[in-house]
């Protein structure tokens, strides 16, 4: 049997809105964020997950807590799943470092990571082993979870079998709640799709709906 395994990133917070760098920052999502909960609570109500996680950062909690009350789930709270901490770059831009740094990163971000901050390799394999073991745990159901861009990323690269120094190139953006579809089988991880917004998979369902009956 297969294993469905949709990881949502969280929804906007002021530091995102300016392009500065919460990792393990524990920073609210905004209006806008929360409006974007709300249409992943209205897409998740839809997908019926069997089970629901977070990372433990606040504003992955406060996406995901309209989702649990949307599904009837609870929220179960997972550290492997919670953002690449950022280092020095926390609170920053990347205008507002040492432009050594910053160039450093841009280079090569895994080998060239911020100073004081998570190897995105170990993240990688953190994010993987959680979805491997979830997966497990939910053998032929259905898993949602709210994460992070920069962890999901990594962790699309490594299913992909593409280098992790890659995933600003390959995969630039990922936007507040958008989705990324995992499945897990006998085969190992496969990606079946990345950065889907919510509201296009609900206006999609509705469409659907409407051409059945």
């Amino acid at each position: 049997m297969s294993t469905t395994v949709v990881l949502a990133r969280h929804g906007r917070t002021p530091w995102h809105a300016d392009n500065r760098y919460a990792g393990s920052s524990d920073v609210p999502i905004d209006d806008v964020g929360r409006g974007q909960a709300a249409v992943l609570a209205q897409w998740a109500a839809g997908f019926a997950p069997d089970a629901l996680y977070c990372s433990p950062l606040l504003r992955a909690r406060q996406t995901a807590a309209p989702v649990a009350e949307a599904t009837g789930l609870t929220a179960r709270t997972d550290d492997r799943i919670r953002e690449v901490a950022f280092g020095v770059a926390e609170g920053r831009t990347l205008d507002e470092l040492d432009p050594q740094v910053v160039a450093r990163f841009r280079a090569d971000p895994v080998a060239h990571a911020f100073p004081d901050g998570e190897d995105p390799r170990a993240a990688a394999a953190r994010a993987a082993a959680w979805v491997q073991e979830t997966a497990l745990a939910h053998d032929g159901g259905r898993v949602l979870a709210i994460a992070h861009n920069t962890l999901l990323r990594l962790l699309v690269c490594h299913v992909m079998g593409a280098p992790l120094r890659g995933y600003r190139r390959v995969l630039p953006k990922l936007d507040s709640t958008g989705l990324v579809r995992l499945r897990a089988g006998e085969a190992g991880l496969a990606l079946e799709a990345y950065n889907v917004p919510p509201a296009a998979a609900v206006a999609a369902g509705a469409a659907e709906r409407k051409t059945l009956t």
